[in-house]
């Protein structure tokens, strides 16, 4: 492996005598629907009101597709857009992974869909689910690819209709979430350490506690089970929130410790955009300055494994990151899973 620019953090893999090569995220992008529903729109449908939507999610709008436009629809927009920032071409792309819990149907993927989409012929395409970590799961996969030279150029992709599956007669829930897609290319960079490390975790045990129950082969289709709204989104509010800090807190620190590194020398830390009380609890925990922390929750709520790839895509364009910074991604969701990975920019 070519000798790497001295650092002030320890490349995890390279000390472990690791001899792939370095992944770098090389381009972002996103794409958000033009609709915007605010608070006070949801007032006139949903049993609730701006002031208690506000105070309790911190979350002030959010972005809801059109019926004709579905999650391949949004991912391949986002994937120009990282497409176009890293100066590839579709006929570059050797391997596209989508993390949705929203694929615009069981099967053919919606990886499959966007190959399609965006004209990216040859590549191989798979989808991964991991919910709201979605996205870390999906970079960590698409560095191995890089890393073992097996592929030269991934494009990974975070996207979501959660619209699509929200009870809007459950108003502890359908505030919550809105759509989106983020995306990033994945390439080897001389001279860049690239994803330094990621770290993942899941526990099955609890996955009640955040579900959409209908839908596979337990509660296939049936009158009964759309009586019985089993195909919308179910979630115990105050149970994942005491998994999501524990967990999210427990996978930074173990990322950051690989590194060798505290939470001072990070440029950007970018938390799952789900509440902002988990939010700052893991703040507090961690120790990080409020100017660390990267928030959009209040424009597009919680859009799942878009999240983190929206919110990175947005501390990019808008400056907060440049070549060299370091940023770490914590994330937390469904299954339940977590993972926390940190960048070197």
């Amino acid at each position: 492996m070519s000798s790497l620019p001295a650092r002030d953090f320890t490349n995890p893999r390279a000390k472990h005598g690791f001899q792939g090569r370095t992944c770098s995220v090389t381009g972002v992008g996103a794409y958000v629907p033009e609709r915007v529903v605010t608070n006070a729109d949801l007032e006139k449908f949903v049993e609730t009101t701006d002031e208690w939507i506000t105070s309790r999610t911190g979350i002030r709008a959010r972005r809801i597709a059109a019926d004709n436009e579905f999650c391949s629809d949004l991912a391949a927009k986002a994937a120009e857009r990282a497409m176009a920032q890293a100066g590839v071409t579709a006929d570059q792309i050797d391997l596209i992974i989508v993390a949705t819990i929203t694929p615009d149907m069981p099967f053919p993927s919606t990886a499959c869909l966007v190959q399609h989409k965006i004209g990216a012929k040859r590549a191989a395409a798979f989808d991964l689910e991991a919910a709201c970590s979605g996205f870390i799961y999906a970079l960590e996969v698409g560095h191995q690819f890089i890393m073992s030279r097996t592929s030269e150029c991934v494009l990974v992709i975070g996207a979501e209709k959660l619209s699509s599956i929200i009870d809007w007669k459950d108003r502890t829930t359908c505030v919550l979430f809105g759509d989106g897609a983020g995306a990033a290319i994945l390439q080897h960079r001389p001279d860049s350490h690239g994803l330094l490390t990621a770290c993942m975790g899941a526990d099955g045990g609890k996955g009640g506690l955040l579900s959409q129950p209908g839908g596979g082969c337990r509660f296939p289709a049936t009158h009964e089970s759309v009586d019985q709204r089993l195909h919308f989104l179910k979630m115990d509010g105050k149970e994942v929130f005491k998994s999501a800090v524990n967990a999210m807190c427990t996978a930074a620190r173990e990322a950051l410790a690989r590194c060798e590194l505290t939470v001072s020398q990070i440029k950007c830390v970018i938390p799952h955009q789900a509440n902002p009380r988990i939010i700052d609890a893991v703040a507090e925990r961690l120790e990080a300055k409020p100017e660390q922390m990267f928030v959009n929750l209040d424009k597009y709520g919680n859009t799942s494994a878009a999240s983190v790839a929206i919110a990175l895509d947005e501390a990019v364009s808008s400056g907060k990151l440049q070549r060299g910074d370091l940023v770490l991604l914590v994330v937390f969701g469904a299954g339940l899973t977590w993972g926390a990975a940190v960048i070197e920019w």
